[in-house]
């Protein structure tokens, strides 16, 4: 099973997966979230991710979204890739998180697409009558 981390501003990441939990009606394994505030320093956190992310790998890679690409979340992500089986990702929304759970039996690379598809499929207008 691949692992999911989020790493976010704030409380963000504890949200989606509370939100994530109630969708899919029951409690997730193998996933966790890292908040960063203004006084978190990006060695601690990158310490905190690293930690967290050899707890969740049973060996078959750990997926890591951030919510907005460029900012200390996706920072602290791009750090952590040197590793074949961590893969990252950003913008992550409650469709490309629910969208990684219901593939996480896969391999990573068909969990980063799945992600990614269902994220940008789950921003869209809500049509009006």
């Amino acid at each position: 099973m691949i692992g999911i981390l989020l790493i976010t501003h704030g409380s963000l990441g504890r949200s989606l997966i509370e939100c994530a939990e109630h969708v899919m009606g029951n409690s997730i394994e193998k996933i966790a979230a890292i908040g960063i505030d203004e006084n978190a320093s990006i060695e601690q956190m990158l310490t905190i991710a690293t930690e967290t992310i050899a707890d969740m790998d049973s060996g078959e890679g750990v997926l890591v979204l951030t919510d907005m690409y460029g900012g200390s979340p996706s920072n602290i992500t791009n750090k952590l890739l040197g590793s074949k089986n961590i893969n990252g990702a950003s913008g992550v929304n409650l469709p490309m998180l629910i969208r990684a759970l219901t593939y996480r039996e896969k391999d990573l690379k068909t969990v980063v697409q799945k992600a990614l598809s269902g994220g940008g499929e789950g921003v869209m207008q809500i049509p009006s009558k």
